[in-house]
């Protein structure tokens, strides 16, 4: 049941988006002011996951479900070693927690992390609205800063970064290098450049016999071949891939080195433009565990988990040339809904890159085969230079 929308003064707070429209409610999680791009996440479970994922860095993620904590909040399901939204937009906040393995409730968590939240709101008006006039930037203000007035909110998020043309990797990726020994039959190691990884991921190569080497995004060519790994892998992350030079021009080294190639969401955004694609900010993303994606090759469809604002702009159907000089490449997937390219497959160097989360913790696992994939991979690579 719905609380009464009426809230105490200390109590208040306001979603604020830059084309002027407010939605009030009740202050949820931090009390304080909070900047970032407002976007929508579909997902009715994970709300964990989705919190923790780096790649939610310099973002206000609202949630369509309307009833979020009712699981709260325990040690195993954490994809970071914190929460990384910049703020969290609920309609009906769980007022108990109920699961065996909760440690703590949702709100502790936002209010300890310092994430300045907003309940009580209209969530599918606010979603409806962002469908059709686009993800924009928005702010949270709560406790002191309720009481600024609408035009000093207004001209606080009006001054805030758009996320186009940001790179956010520095923020999120580890500051030292680090290494998961592989857990499986062992078939080699990979370098991982983080940019943002989830947990999931690493122990999901790790099971897969892989010495996980996790490099920080500053990393080299030169850092890459001093492990002499076997295969390469670029993760998930925030930001525009248009403002990554520096990582495009690492992994066009790598792949002229020829080591194998897979990457994830940001990774395939990279793949994409290492290969002479441009890459183009959707109108309001891909987010939640329920997107539609065709595989080509098989014609299966998978439901898949998203989270990006980019895609990488490649044509449909047909086989074309890598401007960069690295052979023959197609669309291995793309998005039912809205036709947006979910997967890269490169036809004459060892490589591929999906668009989407095939680590999903929260499910749904359609796509987890795709370490199997990449595992396949290295190891006729392997053959292959032997």
């Amino acid at each position: 049941m719905t609380e009464p929308t009426t809230a105490r003064p200390a109590d208040q707070a306001v979603l604020v988006l830059e084309d002027g429209t407010r939605y009030e409610g009740r202050a949820y999680g931090a009390r304080g002011r909070t900047l970032g791009e407002a976007v929508f996440a579909t997902g009715m479970t994970g709300y964990q996951e989705t919190l923790t994922d780096p790649s939610y860095a310099g973002q206000i993620v609202l949630m369509t479900a309307p009833h979020i904590g009712n699981t709260g909040m325990n040690d195993e399901d954490t994809e970071s070693a914190r929460i990384w939204v910049a703020g969290y937009i609920v309609r009906d906040p769980s007022r108990v927690v109920s699961n065996f393995r909760a440690k703590r409730s949702l709100d502790d968590d936002l209010e300890s992390a310092g994430v300045v939240g907003i309940a009580g709101i209209d969530t599918r008006a606010v979603t409806r609205h962002i469908r059709s006039a686009g993800a924009m930037r928005a702010g949270i203000f709560s406790g002191a800063d309720a009481s600024l007035t609408a035009g000093e909110q207004l001209e606080l998020v009006l001054g805030g970064a758009a996320m186009a043309g940001q790179n956010l990797s520095g923020t999120v990726s580890t500051t030292e290098p680090y290494t998961l020994p592989a857990t499986g039959d062992r078939v080699g190691s990979v370098a991982v450049l983080d940019l943002g990884v989830k947990t999931s991921t690493l122990n999901f190569l790790a099971e897969r016999g892989f010495d996980v080497h996790v490099l920080p995004q500053t990393a080299s060519i030169e850092d890459v071949r001093a492990l002499a790994p076997d295969a390469l892998f670029f993760s998930n992350g925030p930001g525009d891939p248009s403002a990554s030079d520096r990582h495009v021009e690492l992994l066009r080294a790598s792949l002229r080195d020829g080591l194998p190639y897979f990457g994830i969401c940001f990774g395939n955004q990279l793949l994409g433009r290492a290969l002479g694609f441009s890459t183009y900010k959707l109108p309001f993303g891909h987010r939640g565990i329920n997107q539609p994606v065709l595989d080509v090759a098989t014609g299966r469809v998978e439901i898949t988990a998203h989270n990006h604002g980019f895609a990488v702009d490649a044509p449909i159907g047909e086989v074309s040339e890598s401007a960069q000089g690295f052979g023959r490449v197609e669309v291995s997937h793309y998005d039912l809904n809205d036709n947006v390219v979910e997967g890269l497959n490169c036809l004459d160097i060892p490589a591929f890159s999906v668009q989407y989360h095939p680590e999903s913790a929260a499910g749904p696992h359609d796509a987890n085969y795709l370490f199997d994939r990449f595992r396949d991979l290295v190891i006729a690579s392997k053959e292959n230079g032997k």
